[in-house]
């Protein structure tokens, strides 16, 4: 099955490849065929075998030259020398570097910062209204405040966040016409080197600067590796929890009898969170490894040389992990295990920041604003060119003020 460019009905193919599963032949824009794994179990089991590797040298369709650098989604397959793409040492020596800033008492110690941020972004929410009354809480919050946080964490400057969010939604964008894949897949390594650049002349407390540290004092990070490092993290660092706070403010308001369980204290955000992350996993599909040789899922084959993508959106919905109700959004879900946040040695090593820019931003926002609603029906929200972002276009609400 092709897999839709326009995401013009997510629930829809989640749904079929959900039932096509637990592996699945797909194709996705551009022609590119890959296997989609979309069963929990067969995810849980593949994301920790040495089989399925990350590095593209061992893409037989890339190798003979079938996939283009001018692929819209290239920059996603081949991002750089970085946790993304390593396996190994080589990744264990990366992941360990990054993973030293994001220890969970050095997250919870970032907690402050979030509550000023979002305290910050509220107080200025109603300022962005159109002469309807209606706000964009994905431009003014939802965007804003991971890419703050981020920003803050790894040296970045507030003043590039508008040019920053232009330039991502062309490299997640399924649609970017080839001549400008690389125009932007090279901006965007320009603008982290120029991060690095200024780190090395002006070190601060910040992860760009740790990373530049470790490899001077002999860790082997070459400049490639730091830039490339940089960038993933930033990249990852904002996309996941705009689509996670937008999703879980979406599934509540169109859900008020589970939000009234929120409101009352029978449910708690931690709850609200994991089974948005189940339910609307932040990521629908994650690119990609390579077979190095053939590997059998149940009665079928993947080939040595052929792509790996993890469908997360129909991995949440498996019925023989979460029930058969597992298309149904329940805040009381009980047990709630899901792979959103990856599973093995590529874990996302950023999922307990995540977390908690959720945990204290969700409750920040409907204490301020207990009246918000949508200013538009559930059904007219539409979801941006983007095969692997669970991302709206925009969240138009009114905050009920």
């Amino acid at each position: 099955m092709a897999i839709d460019p326009l995401v013009r009905n997510l629930a829809a193919e989640t749904a079929a490849l959900r039932d096509a599963g637990p592996v699945a032949a797909v194709e996705l824009p551009g022609g590119v065929p890959v296997w989609a794994v979309t069963h929990h179990a067969e995810a849980r089991r593949l994301l920790t075998d040495a089989r399925l590797v990350k590095n593209i040298a061992h893409w037989a369709a890339w190798q003979r030259g079938e996939i283009p650098k001018t692929w819209p989604l290239i920059g996603l397959a081949a991002p750089g020398p970085s946790m993304l793409t390593f396996d190994g040492a080589d990744h264990r020596r990366l992941r360990t570097l990054v993973a030293q800033a994001l220890t969970p008492r050095r997250v919870e110690e970032l907690r402050p910062r979030i509550e000023e941020i979002t305290a910050g972004l509220l107080d200025r929410a109603g300022d962005r209204a159109d002469a309807e009354g209606r706000v964009d809480l994905k431009e003014s919050f939802a965007y804003r405040l991971p890419m703050a946080v981020i920003s803050d964490l790894m040296g970045i400057d507030a003043a590039d966040h508008p040019r920053l969010l232009e330039l991502y939604d062309s490299f997640f964008s399924s649609l970017t016409r080839p001549e400008l894949v690389q125009q932007v897949i090279g901006e965007l390594r320009t603008f982290y080197s120029g991060v690095v650049h200024r780190k090395r002349e002006a070190p601060g407390d910040d992860l760009t600067s740790a990373l530049i540290a470790a490899g001077e004092d002999g860790d082997r990070l070459s400049e490639a590796e730091i830039v490339s490092t940089l960038q993933v993290m930033v990249t990852a660092g904002h996309e996941t929890t705009i689509s996670l706070i937008v999703s879980a403010v979406v599934a509540l308001l169109t859900h008020p009898e589970q939000l009234a369980m929120v409101r009352d204290g029978r449910v708690g955000w931690d709850e609200v969170i994991e089974e948005t992350l189940r339910w609307s996993a932040p990521t629908s599909h994650v690119l990609i490894r390579f077979a190095t040789e053939d590997v059998a899922v149940g009665d079928t084959v993947i080939p040595q040389g052929d792509a790996v993508i993890m469908s997360y959106g129909a991995i949440g919905h498996d019925t023989e992990q979460h029930g058969e109700d597992a298309d149904r959004f329940d805040v009381t879900r009980s047990p709630n295990r899901h792979l959103s946040f990856g599973h093995g040695p590529h874990v996302c090593p950023g999922a307990g920041l995540s977390r908690l820019e959720a945990r204290i931003a969700l409750p920040a926002l409907f204490e301020r604003f207990p009246g918000l609603e949508l200013a538009v029906p559930a059904t007219e929200l539409r979801n941006k060119p983007t095969v692997t972002q669970n991302e709206l276009y925009a969240l138009p609400v009114r905050l009920g003020v």
